[in-house]
């Protein structure tokens, strides 16, 4: 089982090398080629999401992003500061579990996006912050299809 971890401040700048990392763990886990461009794409959208929610209610906190293989599967969270409805963090009001209150709609549209790119996508929250969990199966090293 491997593990990599990245944490990156919330910057849109910062989404590429997030994307770039993740599409070189997946490759390494043994993700089907064909399938990376989507693993790019759903990383990238997550993380965005995570950068604006961020951003939205003024948390300094870096974005965290754990990419793990295991039992035949590379899955990888994206995880917020973004504090649950009814709470606060750092002098920030409540919304919705890691939604700002007037972007639900973009919000809603980037969870569309990643579903629609990953079979197998959870959504939580903590009191922590929010994270997007995917997955996608891998093939043991070195067999050929």
């Amino acid at each position: 089982m491997a593990t990599v971890e990245l944490r990156f401040s919330a910057q849109p700048e910062h989404v590429r090398t997030a994307r770039l990392v993740a599409a070189a763990v997946a490759r390494r886990a043994g993700v089907d080629e064909a399938v990376l461009d989507e693993v790019r794409l759903a990383v990238g959208e997550a993380c965005s999401r995570a950068v604006g929610l961020h951003r939205g209610h003024g948390i300094t906190d870096p974005v965290q992003v754990v990419l793990s293989d295991e039992d035949k599967t590379f899955s990888i969270e994206v995880g917020d500061r973004v504090p649950p409805a009814g709470t606060t963090a750092k002098g920030v009001g409540s919304g919705s579990p890691g939604v700002p209150d007037d972007d639900d709609g973009e919000d809603d549209m980037s969870l569309a996006v990643i579903s629609g790119l990953v079979d197998d996508m959870e959504v939580g929250s903590s009191d922590e912050g929010g994270v997007i969990r995917m997955s996608w199966p891998t093939a043991p090293v070195g067999v050929l299809p």
